[in-house]
């Protein structure tokens, strides 16, 4: 099922992350009334009138700051409206319009997407005076006040007047979906030509010679499969802003997004370069198992040391995904194909796992047995129970007294614990932390 993409984008602190959690029902971004807290897109699903769709959060963009990390944010907000099928506009009533609401809205207007204005902590709507947010020049908007979720049922129901009809609809059925995606020229096509048994893209020494996300259903061992070639992933700073390439690279970032397992293609002849590792970034953050797939093989000088060394370094780099899966091929000879989609199967089960209660329950007793909690300002996290809400990714919900006194590294152990316990190589999983009262 493809899910259209709502975005979420404003400067910074007027309550983009505070509207994110109420709609998505858990604190999945953090709020802080300190301005870029939120540095980076999130991602979570959501449901409104059962109409489903994914919701992202953006940093605050500031577009007169000099500091790196607002240049990151937006960047990083930019691919967002990139992907997004709708964006939400957000402006806060209290502070006002600033001359930083006027850049945004001229950004925003070179999207062509749908885009509704919401003017967001408006208390009092009554006494509310809104007439200086007709300037942006969006006629309607939206006042609500997301703390107290006002007014976003009336938001959410116009969001999900501009969602296609057949968003619902999964043309390919229960086939596993596999995007296929790299830096242009790693072998992308040939390898999916070879997987296919023909010649089903062009392949050529060119770079950029694939365009577009080219689906072709196919069986393997009567199993139903759909791969997904991808256009070649380049810096941004080397493709021109309208350019067809720019669409391309979109429509790659959308096949990862409604792919069920991703290959990213090396060319072991290059090694992994920085590109590759944002690629990676992206595939892990829409929570997508993956294979490391590492192409032309067989035009490497090798020793008995030749592939330990390689994914060492492969190990090194991709560290925020240490869970990812590796294989050695070369598209040109057919070499490890069959071990390959061994593989795409492997990661694809793995994603979808789920335990039961009881058994999750022992496993987390069991890690805090070996490591408690560490204490956080005098005060000590008790764990609850966990549960399993969701797979692809595995995704567990753990309850305890205060989610704030849960400290990043014991995240990261429990997180590390249950991929231990459960044997969860290959695919990322998610690790939600609640307050006990909260259902």
């Amino acid at each position: 099922m493809i899910k259209p993409l709502v975005a979420v984008v404003g400067k910074p602190n007027v309550g983009k992350s505070t509207f994110f959690n109420k709609v998505c029902g858990s604190r999945i971004s953090i709020v802080s009334d300190m301005p870029g807290v939120t540095r980076d897109r999130v991602y979570a699903d959501a449901e409104w009138l059962g109409r489903k769709f994914t919701l992202v959060d953006t940093g605050g963009i500031q577009f007169k700051s000099d500091d790196v990390m607002f240049k990151h944010i937006k960047e990083q907000a930019q691919i967002a409206l990139d992907l997004a099928d709708v964006i939400l506009f957000f402006c806060d009533y209290k502070g006002g319009l600033t001359s930083e609401d006027y850049d945004i809205a001229a950004m925003l207007r070179k999207t062509n997407k749908p885009t509704l204005l919401v003017v967001n902590k408006v208390d009092n709507y009554r006494d509310a005076d809104l007439t200086d947010f007709y300037c942006l020049g969006y006629g309607d908007f939206y006042p609500i006040a997301a703390e107290q979720k006002q007014g976003v049922g009336d938001l959410l129901d116009k969001v999900i007047s501009y969602f296609p009809a057949d968003t619902e609809i999964d043309e390919y059925g229960d086939a596993i979906k596999i995007a296929v995606v790299g830096k242009p020229n790693a072998g992308k096509s040939s390898l999916v030509n070879k997987i296919l048994g023909y010649d089903r893209t062009i392949v050529s020494d060119i770079a950029g010679t694939t365009r577009d996300a080219i689906d072709t259903p196919f069986e393997y061992e009567n199993k139903p499969y759909v791969i997904i070639d991808t256009a070649g992933m380049r810096k941004k700073g080397a493709i021109a802003a309208d350019s067809v390439e720019s669409y391309s690279v979109m429509r790659s970032l959308n096949a990862v997004r409604r792919a069920d397992v991703c290959l990213l293609v090396l060319d072991a002849n290059e090694g992994l370069s920085e590109q590759d590792v944002k690629i990676a970034g992206f595939i892990h953050e829409e929570g997508k198992p993956s294979v490391v797939v590492i192409n032309k093989w067989d035009l490497i000088e090798k020793d008995t040391h030749t592939v330990e060394k390689f994914k060492k370094e492969l190990a090194c780099d991709l560290a925020f995904m240490d869970y990812f899966r590796s294989i050695t091929v070369s598209a040109l000879t057919g070499q490890r194909i069959n071990k390959l989609m061994n593989e795409i199967n492997y990661v694809y089960d793995k994603s979808n796992f789920r335990c039961s209660t009881g058994v999750l329950n022992d496993v987390i007793s069991d890690a805090i047995r070996a490591v408690e909690p560490p204490a956080l300002k005098g005060r000590r996290a008790k764990i609850k129970y966990a549960t399993q809400p969701a797979v692809q990714p595995p995704t567990f919900v753990v309850f305890t007294n205060d989610a704030e006194l849960i400290h990043f590294s014991y995240r990261r152990y429990l997180e590390n614990y249950i991929r231990r316990a459960f044997c969860l190589d290959g695919t990322p999983i998610k690790l939600i932390f609640r307050d006990g009262s909260e259902e």
